[in-house]
């Protein structure tokens, strides 16, 4: 078989590979990140690749999907278009992985030296400061013929005055070196103790005082990306953080396409292995940064939707979209940081917060930990919006929750110009008598539009009636950024000479379709749990709005779109990545640990797919604000 070498610019990163081979295969093998929402199915045009020399294999659906001059100019889907010649490729701006502006914190809840309470925030709830890993230093008096017990047995005797586990289990590994090590360091060594199932569980001897090198992990694994903060466990304080996208990323973008990877071309191993490796690249960065040493991690606490807790443990995910949507597990076993390749105290233990159901995961029950809503009287509300928009309404007393399938729309994907919140994003967006001021991330020319900045941009396109509001455009206005492109009308919020790409950055009539449909799920599915429990908007004393969306979002044109409920806004609070603070509570307190499981048990799932007021509310949240004004009394175009 023929091999060809394609060269990736603007990295100039070559690689050889067999005839036949797809471009997007090509990049994966050369280490070079490529977009691709749908995970290789030729479903979309995220992949896009600029071929500047040599021939390939053409996309013959790609007049689906790029213009007669993009085509012409050697634009491909990378999935679609297979290798029969030495390549040189161009990676496009929009298909580059670039930076997010990834929420790493939201409310601080990690406790003080010297502190008992991980409260420190108002609405936060209070556990006391008691870490699922203690190294504890042991003083032992030697055996004598009047107190010739075991080892070991000396060991767990003096470790029950300091703890209140009954019994301790002790490995095999412990046990081989326990007789040499203690002789050897006069009978003083440190125990580490991991709590498991209610019984402590010795992890390791060292001779010695090392009680001071004791930390832990914290990680929000997400689809998109996964967040890493490095704890010292012995003072509960957060001494390092670290980010990046995960690297499944690049087998498809949302869960359902990596489902779909797992199931078909690909595997869950290699899922697995790609969010280890991610995770151990942060783990790496963040030792040399504080200077530690990985092995004196001894605990991993991760939280993650359902799908990203199952590929992590290797787990096959692919029964979780299908019907009758049945997980492997939604309670997770402590397993050991060797059994899948973390590289931290291989014997250190990892923790997964508890899943729901097929798409309320541990992020979202990591979320309802911190912000507190399991713990008081009043009734909150919990929303984490992005491809899948989770919802948690409830009390001390009751928790409900659904999931519904926002799209990809306000993450950057089903839009022309739509793209995730990095470098050179508009972000912010207002039109006022007929001119256009934006905002992009890091203020550099504007390469596309995120997800705040399409919500802006539907608001004032309908505040300045240049969209009716069920989307479509005035056509009868006089207004020189109202175009027709290939039959579709779209307005120019950024020309040519603005743009990095020196291309009219645009939204179509079709984006808006795309971005009101988005809105409507998410709309409709509070709407359908608030409904399904007998309650008004106006009951709800607090919204909460988790994750990335949220840290640039207008509150008052996010209401003002339909997206959120009609509410006084200083009820409606942004708590940032509450996924990674529930994973550092658990971490840092085995009652916080303990109540995520009891959330997980209390929490009643609403399926929507087969709740039928659910499909009534979608219809009628497709118009802006709603069809029905009196849920948005507020709102006037």
């Amino acid at each position: 078989m023929r091999k060809f070498k394609v060269t990736f610019s603007p990295d100039q990163t070559v690689v050889e590979v067999a005839e036949g081979t797809t471009l997007l295969e090509a990049s994966e093998k050369a280490g070079v990140y490529v977009n691709s929402l749908c995970g290789g199915e030729g479903l979309c045009s995220e992949c896009r690749l600029q071929i500047i020399n040599g021939k390939a294999k053409g996309d013959k659906y790609a007049i689906r999907f790029f213009s007669t001059k993009e085509i012409k100019n050697g634009y491909v889907r990378a999935c679609q278009t297979r290798v029969d010649d030495n390549l040189e490729v161009v990676i496009p701006i929009r298909s580059r992985m670039e930076m997010e502006k990834i929420i790493t914190e939201g409310i601080s809840t990690h406790s003080e030296p010297g502190k008992e309470s991980l409260h420190q925030v108002r609405h936060i709830p209070a556990f006391l400061f008691e870490p699922l890993v203690s190294k504890l230093y042991l003083e032992l008096p030697p055996p004598t013929m009047a107190d010739n017990v075991t080892d070991i047995d000396r060991v767990t005797r003096e470790l029950g005055k300091r703890l209140t586990f009954s019994t301790y289990d002790v490995s095999l590994s412990c046990l081989q070196n326990l007789t040499d090590k203690l002789r050897e360091h006069d009978w003083k060594v440190t125990s580490t103790v991991a709590r498991r199932n209610g019984a402590g569980q010795v992890l390791q001897f060292e001779g010695g005082n090392t009680t001071d090198r004791n930390y832990g992990l914290a990680v929000d694994v997400g689809t998109t990306t996964v967040v890493v903060q490095l704890l010292n466990l012995k003072t509960g304080k957060v001494i390092g953080v670290e980010a990046n996208h995960n690297l499944q990323a690049r087998y498809g973008e949302d869960v359902i396409s990596r489902m779909v990877f797992a199931g078909g071309r690909g595997s869950s191993g290699l899922l697995q292995t790609a969010v280890v490796t991610t995770i151990n690249a942060l783990t790496k960065a963040l030792a040399k940064e504080t200077g530690i040493t990985p092995t004196d991690i001894n605990c991993l606490v991760a939280s993650g939707n359902t799908t990203m807790s199952h590929l992590l443990l290797g787990l096959t995910p692919c029964s979780l979209r299908l019907e009758p949507y049945v997980p492997t597990a939604t309670l997770y076993p402590q397993i050991l940081a060797k059994e899948v390749g973390l590289n931290i105290n291989p014997q250190g233990v990892v923790e997964i917060l508890p899943s729901v159901a097929s798409y309320i995961g541990g992020d979202t029950v990591a979320g309802v930990l911190a912000c507190g809503m399991a713990n008081r009287p009043e009734i909150k509300c919990l929303i984490d919006c992005g491809t899948n928009a989770e919802i948690v309404i409830g009390n001390n007393e009751w928790l409900v929750t659904c999931a519904a399938s926002a799209g990809p729309a306000f993450e950057g994907g089903g839009t022309k110009w739509g793209m995730r919140a990095t470098l050179g994003a508009i972000e912010k967006v207002e039109i006022n008598n007929g001119q256009v001021t934006y905002q992009t991330i890091n203020s550099g020319k504007p390469r596309g539009i995120c997800g705040s900045g399409l919500i802006d941009c539907i608001y004032e396109l309908a505040r300045n009636r240049i969209i009716s509001q069920d989307g479509k455009f005035d056509l009868s206005l006089s207004n020189p950024r109202i175009s027709i492109e290939n039959n579709i009308p779209q307005y120019i919020l950024a020309f040519p000479d603005e743009t990095e790409a020196k291309q009219a950055i645009t939204i179509t009539e079709i984006d808006i379709d795309n971005l009101i449909k988005s809105k409507g799920a998410v709309f409709a599915a509070v709407k359908s749990l608030i409904d399904y429990v007998g309650l008004k908007f106006t009951q709800l004393d607090t919204i909460y709005l988790a994750g990335g969306f949220g840290s640039s979002l207008d509150i008052r044109k996010a209401i003002a779109i339909g997206l959120l409920p009609d509410i006084d806004t200083r009820r409606i609070r942004f708590i940032g990545n509450s996924s990674v603070m529930g994973a550092r509570m658990a971490l840092l307190s085995s009652r916080a640990f303990e109540a995520t499981r009891s959330i997980a048990r209390g929490m009643t799932n609403i399926e929507l797919s087969t709740y039928v007021p659910f499909m009534n509310e979608f219809i009628a949240a497709l118009f802006l604000p709603h069809t029905d004004n009196q849920l948005f009394p507020s709102v006037h175009y």
